[in-house]
């Protein structure tokens, strides 16, 4: 469909010139990675994106993601986990993801790192953060991030990549905070972190300009790519 082409195109378009601008105001260089919220989107909407170019999709319903990853089993895609998790489904998560965005329980750590086949190769784990300290909200509260993090770090099977927040709408403050956090993860942990982690997945449809400019590498797309979920 033109008009999909179009949307693809363009967020990727305004997705480089918010790198370009962070780029230059910080001196610092960074691939910003579109992630593609393919969730209750259709295989042919998928696939029409990956015939783009697209090549990294998240998915937050576990069935629904399998069904979606055996169809398009002919592409190289990438496939992100990033809704909650609950410990029942850690065993398939491990065994069909290539990241998962949404770690945010000493248990997930444990499981998913027992349950990843080594001949896999180490999953790409992000530790979700509450950032509005929200009651009821998915996230590891800041302070308890550095215990969190060391286990994932202590992990064979995982990899420790970053940190991913969702914020209330027009947080844009959480952006920097969701930074902040990962700078002082390194001062905390030096015996395992030498240097900040390379990931921040943070903004959305409607906010992932301003997450860019506060030093996002991921950005989570969905409706502004696809339109309304069916």
């Amino acid at each position: 469909m033109r008009n999909r082409e179009d949307a693809y195109f363009a967020i990727r378009k305004r997705i480089d010139a918010a790198a370009a601008q962070r780029a230059a105001r910080t001196g610092t260089d960074h691939r910003v990675r579109l992630v593609a919220v393919s969730k209750r989107q259709s295989v042919d909407a998928i696939r029409a994106l990956a015939d783009l170019g697209q090549q990294d999709f998240g998915e937050s319903y576990l069935q629904e993601a399998q069904e979606k990853q055996a169809a398009l089993a002919d592409l190289a895609l990438s496939w992100h986990f990033i809704g909650p998790i609950q410990s029942n489904k850690t065993r398939a998560i491990a065994a069909h993801f290539d990241w998962v965005h949404s770690v945010d329980r000493l248990k997930l750590v444990q499981r998913l790192g027992e349950q990843r086949d080594p001949a896999l190769g180490p999953l790409n784990v992000l530790i979700q953060v509450n950032v509005d300290d929200e009651a009821g909200k998915s996230g590891v509260a800041p302070v308890d991030l550095p215990a969190i993090a060391a286990a994932c770090a202590e992990q064979p099977t995982l990899r420790l990549q970053g940190l991913m927040c969702i914020p209330r709408p027009g947080n844009i403050a959480a952006f920097r905070q969701l930074a902040e956090l990962n700078a002082s993860l390194s001062e905390q942990l030096p015996e395992l972190l030498a240097e900040p982690l390379p990931e921040l997945s943070m903004g959305m449809s409607g906010d992932f300009e301003a997450a860019i400019a506060a030093g996002a590498t991921m950005v989570r797309v969905g409706t502004a790519l696809f339109g309304s979920r069916e």
